[in-house]
């Protein structure tokens, strides 16, 4: 039987994948108010329920539920290992808990830097660098580093280790960005206009690319889940077998854009206006499209 009735404070009860769980509409809505769970449960929806018992059955994983209610509840991210930090970041990118999913990359980052080895050069190296007229940082690990408002236009970073970099207000008109670890990589503001600098197959999984500029830029294949993209201008960009699943593109322009085979499913596309775009074989499954212009 379906039900669209008003929700308002009252007890939800849940099945997720075999366990039960008891909460109520205000803690599924208030939080992360433009998650699925909250859209589940806004009245404006016809929501599933058990004729006998009144239970909503989501078929997800139930191990990990406990934590993304007490995320929604109190703000709480639990101590895990990585592997199951892994398993709960695919359950709230899949509801679409954008707050919850920057958190969890954050505690991973944290592990990464306490596991993992320090960059090769400091910023003062890279000014060095690139006062002469070809610069290469290829294969170099640049992790961690703060590279934001440099010159760094034409620099060949390909297969580079950027992760948790900062390239914010910097200018990287036509530099080359192919094959690069930049997970959690932050772009904010970054100028990467040319006729588009190139990140081919690039990891950029929960980079920071908010109001950054692509235009004409080429993203083919990358890695781009769960990327911040808010107000990116990514027109004319080539993002033909991109992975976007969860990423946040909420008003990019994406004008003119390739999205030929990629793979925007659970993506916040809301308001996005998806006219003049290829989308042959795009995959949106769960994204959500509220107010977009197709």
């Amino acid at each position: 039987m379906g039900s669209s009735a008003p929700w308002s404070s009252s007890k939800v009860l849940l099945d997720i994948g075999g366990k039960r769980y008891s909460t109520t509409v205000d803690t599924l809505t208030q939080r992360e108010p433009h998650s699925m769970l909250a859209a589940m449960f806004s009245g404006r929806h016809t929501v599933s329920e058990d004729p006998e018992t009144g239970v909503v059955f989501v078929d997800r994983d139930g191990k990990h539920f406990r934590h993304i209610l007490n995320w929604l509840r109190d703000g709480i991210i639990p101590i895990l290992i990585e592997a199951e930090y892994q398993e709960l970041l695919r359950e709230a990118e899949y509801y679409q808990l954008l707050g919850f999913v920057e958190h969890i990359n954050m505690q991973l980052n944290r592990k990464k830097e306490e596991d993992g080895s320090g960059p090769e050069l400091t910023r003062k190296d890279v000014i060095k660098c690139i006062q002469s007229e070809r610069v290469r940082f290829r294969g170099v690990n640049l992790s961690g580093l703060n590279l934001s408002k440099l010159d760094l236009s034409f620099v060949d970073f390909s297969y580079a280790c950027i992760q948790k970099t900062c390239f914010r207000g910097a200018n990287l008109q036509k530099a080359k960005f192919g094959n690069v670890e930049g997970h959690g990589s932050d772009f904010q503001d970054a100028y990467l206009h040319l006729s588009g600098a190139i990140l081919d197959r690039a990891n950029l999984q929960s980079a920071n690319l908010q109001d950054a500029c692509l235009i004409g830029g080429s993203l083919c294949e990358a890695d781009l889940r769960t990327a911040h993209l808010q107000n990116a201008k990514l027109s004319d960009t080539n993002l033909e077998g991109a992975n976007l699943e969860g990423a946040n593109l909420k008003g990019a322009k994406l004008g003119g854009a390739n999205l030929n085979r990629a793979n925007l499913q659970r993506a916040y596309l809301r308001d996005v206006d998806l006219r003049d775009t290829q989308r042959e074989g795009v995959r949106l499954n769960g994204a959500n499209l509220l107010g977009a212009i197709r």
